[in-house]
């Protein structure tokens, strides 16, 4: 399994990625799952994948040969972050149709996010069918992969007007609760932030399993839920609190 989200708020994007793929508890590997593309000052693109191993390092090698051989459509070549996905999802449909006969499962899903000179930075998450959807002001990211366990936190605190730091914590903080509740999903943990208008990328954070960052972002997380816990109201009040509350109704 695997778990990558991507965040974009009016100040750029942030992206953030596992590095575990397993087939089985005997099975563990290490694959980075985020590649980068891109002419710097012109357009840059960033390219989350989760799914069939076979699938996504087929789909992103043909990206690159596309590429490399100045193909007609490729990410170069297209007019808009839309456009990238749609791309991205045909070949990658392509690429499953090549092993559909075996009767196994090669599908994955991708998330691509970018901006393209003179045009608005966006994120877009392609599905195994080779459609897409795109992030929303009231769901400023996009999850694939083990997304259930990280999601609680990207909820309450992503708003648009966020700064770029706050939003690279909230998806470490996201990504450790991944890997707090899923064994298959793991470090090394790679973090990347793009600051609209720019139009370059840096190379992204990359976190081994003895980062003391993330140790500390972990224990400090910990540490702060656990505070805010003990400062809940006591379960003794409830059905008091309930029955008075109804009182008042009651007298309306």
């Amino acid at each position: 399994m695997t778990y990558c989200v991507a965040i974009a708020v009016d100040a750029g994007m942030v992206f953030c990625s596992d590095s575990r793929t397993n087939a089985g508890i005997d099975q563990v590997s290490t694959y980075g799952k985020m590649y980068r593309f891109g002419v710097d000052g012109q357009r840059q693109f960033v390219i989350l994948t989760a799914g069939n191993l076979a699938t996504t390092q087929a789909t992103i090698a043909q990206v690159k040969r596309d590429i490399k051989e100045r193909a007609n459509t490729s990410l170069l070549t297209v007019e808009t972050v839309s456009e990238a996905a749609d791309y991205l999802g045909d070949v990658s449909l392509a690429q499953q149709e090549k092993h559909a006969k075996t009767g196994n499962s090669f599908e994955a899903s991708f998330i691509i996010g970018g901006q393209i000179a003179n045009s608005k930075h966006r994120i877009m998450l392609v599905y195994p069918q080779g459609n897409h959807i795109t992030s929303s002001k009231d769901t400023p990211y996009l999850q694939i992969g083990e997304s259930k366990y990280g999601k609680p936190i990207l909820d309450r605190i992503l708003t648009p007007d966020l700064n770029l730091d706050t939003c690279a914590l909230c998806a470490l903080v996201s990504m450790d609760s991944t890997m707090r509740s899923n064994l298959s999903v793991g470090p090394p943990i790679e973090t990347l932030v793009y600051r609209t208008d720019t139009l370059v990328l840096n190379d992204p954070l990359r976190f081994s399993e003895d980062s003391e960052f993330l140790r500390e972002l972990k224990r400090s997380w910990d540490q702060r839920l656990k505070d805010a816990f003990r400062q809940m109201p006591p379960f003794a009040w409830a059905s008091s609190w309930d029955k008075s509350s109804d009182e008042r109704n009651e007298a309306y």
